[in-house]
């Protein structure tokens, strides 16, 4: 028995519990600070958020690819209902690539320039299932095939150097896929592509996803990719969830003066004719942890209150949270 064959039916998929993690040495850097998120099978969770927001650190805790030595990690992690931040190094390593794999935002740094796609892939299938070098040449094939790549027993033998960007990234999803993972973990693999490219990476992934069942994380920092590809989707803003639910409902009736910025800053989310808006300000600096609201030096709708506490965390129905003070008329608190 494996730890992706012991997750029972009911349970979620992913679990975030409280989730807060700071980066020690010379600067100090809370980059995530009390992040709560579930995700059941087979849905697809948009993180949104602009650089520095705290999405990729989030997750990569989901695979314990953060650094050890200067990172402190507190709060909850399950993955296929196993604890993620409990794992020792061999039920980690089999973890991995096994039951959760990721997909990285370039692959050109993620695949390994001295060995060819077909052997990368083979190799992670012989090293998680114990399968031959010839059954793992077959799955690697397999799963060229299933990423589109044109010519792929040709494409077995190349080197990721050899590829263009959008078939190094259909290599790394194959490569993501080989051992068919009930998570896939996505952190922007479509930003370095261009914009016919990243459509069909897309589609592509989309594909996948209903095809093999799996529960997927998309980060992004674009409202358009996570229009295109999430069932729901968590807004961070400096290391917190500032808002999170269903897809529709964020797009269209966003609480937060935060997502509500982003939607109108972009042509999903503003009016016909309208100019675009902006956000005023910068991101606040992440050396401290918050002790009040950190959007609230950006924010219209701010008062004296936002700068003198934690915003509260709402309700507005299952799976919908917000945390702000603009959400209280709406519901009742939930207890943070």
């Amino acid at each position: 028995m494996t730890v992706r064959d012991i997750v029972p039916a009911a349970a979620p998929m992913v679990a975030i519990d409280d989730l807060t993690i700071r980066f020690t040495g010379e600067r100090k850097v809370h980059a995530v600070n009390g992040v709560s998120l579930t995700l059941g099978q087979g849905e697809v969770l948009g993180l949104l958020g602009e650089s520095g927001s705290g999405k990729s650190v989030t997750l990569r805790a989901l695979m314990r690819l953060l650094p050890k030595k200067r990172t402190v990690i507190s709060g909850g992690v399950k993955v296929a209902g196993q604890d993620v931040l409990a794992m020792d190094d061999s039920t980690l390593a089999d973890f991995r690539g096994r039951t959760v794999s990721m997909i990285f935002q370039e692959p050109a740094l993620a695949l390994d320039p001295v060995y060819t796609i077909g052997h990368q892939i083979a190799e992670s299938v012989v090293r998680h299932e114990g399968k031959s070098q010839a059954e793992g040449r077959a799955r690697a094939l397999e799963m060229l095939d299933l990423v589109r790549i044109p010519s792929a027993r040709r494409r077995l033998d190349a080197y990721p150097h050899e590829m263009s960007g959008g078939m190094r990234q259909r290599a790394m999803i194959a490569l993501a896929l080989a051992c068919k993972p009930k998570v896939l973990l996505a952190d922007e693999p479509t930003t370095a592509l261009d914009a016919t490219v990243q459509i069909q990476i897309l589609l592509l992934l989309r594909e996948l996803q209903r095809e093999m069942g799996m529960s997927v994380i998309f980060v992004t920092h674009d409202i358009g990719v996570a229009i295109e590809i999430c069932d729901k989707v968590a807004v961070m803003y400096a290391g917190q969830v500032v808002e999170s639910g269903a897809l529709a409902d964020i797009v269209r009736r966003a609480v937060h003066p935060y997502p509500r910025g982003l939607l109108a800053s972009t042509v999903h989310g503003a009016k016909r004719g309208a100019r675009l808006e902006t956000i005023p300000g910068t991101p606040p600096s992440l050396d401290h942890a918050p002790v009040a609201c950190s959007f609230a030096p950006r924010c219209g709708f701010a008062q004296p209150r936002c700068t003198t506490a934690l915003p509260p965390r709402i309700e507005l129905a299952p799976g919908r949270v917000v945390r702000c003070i603009l959400a209280e008329p709406h519901a009742a608190q939930v207890s943070a």
